[in-house]
């Protein structure tokens, strides 16, 4: 499994999709004089606060939300996208952060699911038997069997630094997943304000031929990006970003582990 496709999606929809869109406006209400400097303040002020982001330039809005979400010291993402290496589609729901720890599940569609947990320098995994299958696949149906009858549903552990481990461990490095997303300009549509999951957000659009990204932006407190939507042809998905700098429960996992660099 690789990470291209959510690379892809994430670079896409946050610096490739612009919010360079206008901004709305109303008409100041005119009671036959002219307000005062102090009630053109108030009424500047009252538009302000309903208005997202009011007064500032698409630009500006993309630099905010960007900044906000690779700054952010941990978040949890759940979604599918294509994976180009299988050419099925990743599923994953994953909370990670800025030391490297994580903790979730990574699934290829019917190709089975792992579930993770990295803290420190180990890499914790339980492998479902379709996963393992569906990775072994062309190998001898003798030490297929005999792996799915050792690992199936047992806690693995192994170095992350091991070579075995090196792509799923590459999910939980928040600055590898995020960090090109710093990098960038856009030019994308201003949308409606709107509310996901309860959160009040801005949905901004961008499109490509036949191609479209929406995403979504927090307007209460920080400014995260809150969910992408891809509907290219290429790397269709979509990606949903939540629990901004909550701990990650990267815990060593209860009961029996297999250590696979024991085994060699």
């Amino acid at each position: 499994m690789r990470r291209t496709a959510l690379a892809a999606l994430c670079l896409v929809a946050v610096t490739g999709a612009g919010l360079t869109g206008c901004q709305s406006g109303g008409d100041t209400a005119s009671t036959g004089s002219q307000p005062s400097s102090e009630q053109a303040k108030d009424t500047k002020a009252t538009k302000d606060t309903k208005e997202p982001f009011a007064g500032l330039s698409g630009g500006e809005i993309t630099e905010r939300a960007v900044a906000a979400t690779t700054g952010a010291p941990s978040l949890r993402f759940t979604g599918e996208i294509p994976d180009e290496e299988s050419g099925g589609t990743l599923q994953f729901d994953l909370a990670l952060d800025k030391k490297g720890d994580c903790a979730g599940t990574l699934g290829l569609g019917g190709g089975g699911e792992v579930e993770l947990i990295k803290t420190g320098g180990t890499l914790y995994a339980k492998y479902d038997e379709a996963f393992l299958r569906a990775q072994s696949e062309g190998e001898p149906q003798a030490d297929v069997d005999a792996v799915v009858e050792m690992m199936a549903g047992t806690w693995t552990r192994m170095a992350a630094t091991g070579a075995d481990a090196e792509d799923i461990a590459g999910f939980c490095d928040l600055d590898e997943v995020l960090g090109d997303a710093r990098n960038g300009s856009s030019d994308a549509t201003r949308g409606k304000a709107t509310t996901l999951d309860g959160t009040p957000a801005l949905t901004l659009t961008e499109q490509d031929g036949k191609d479209r990204y929406t995403f979504y932006v927090a307007t209460e407190g920080e400014p995260y990006l809150l969910r992408l939507e891809s509907t290219s042809a290429a790397d269709p998905g979509s990606i949903t970003f939540t629990d901004f700098g909550k701990p990650v429960p990267a815990g060593k996992p209860e009961g029996e582990i297999l250590d696979l660099d024991a085994l060699g």
